[in-house]
């Protein structure tokens, strides 16, 4: 599964200490091939588009059939190795990372319902893909977001007190 490419895609509009940055527009060709996929203007249109609409759904925002586009096409096929039945991907030309990442969400959401979301701090634009038993994670890093969103929680606490 495509997994590390979903979320990786998934946050490349993170929030820095000067606002919020697109990885893609700033080099999408470099962000293409150091994921091992073609780095064509039609790829990375079509990678941006797909990253839009994965974002909005994975927010709640979007609609699933905005996903439709990037896997029309998509067909998978049978072959046979040493090792027994094997599964090939045929991907349609100019949205191969696209189809990938849609189809890794798809996979997710149905092996793991649930486990992929945004972090619960509201001023980041970063995802999380919760790996732990009880799935209670909440933010895309501890050490960043968690650290400051306890921290501020126990000011508004400390500060009520008074």
């Amino acid at each position: 599964m495509d997994e590390a490419l979903l979320l990786d895609l998934l946050n490349t509009t993170p929030v820095l200490d000067d606002g919020q940055h697109d990885l893609l527009a700033e080099d999408g060709p470099g962000w293409l091939t150091s994921h091992d996929q073609p780095a064509s203007k039609d790829e990375l249109r079509a990678l941006v588009a797909a990253r839009d609409a994965l974002q909005a759904v994975v927010r709640g925002t979007g609609e699933t059939a905005a996903l439709a586009p990037f896997v029309e096409g998509v067909r998978q096929r049978a072959g046979v190795d040493p090792s027994g039945l094997v599964w090939h991907l045929d991907l349609p030309g100019g949205r191969t990372a696209a189809a990938r990442a849609v189809l890794a969400w798809d996979a997710l959401r149905v092996s793991s319902p649930g486990r992929l979301r945004p972090c619960a701090n509201p001023e980041c634009r970063l995802f999380l893909i919760d790996h732990s038993k009880p799935n209670s994670a909440r933010w895309c890093s501890m050490a960043v977001c968690g650290n400051r969103m306890k921290a501020r929680r126990h000011y508004q606490r400390t500060r009520g007190e008074r």
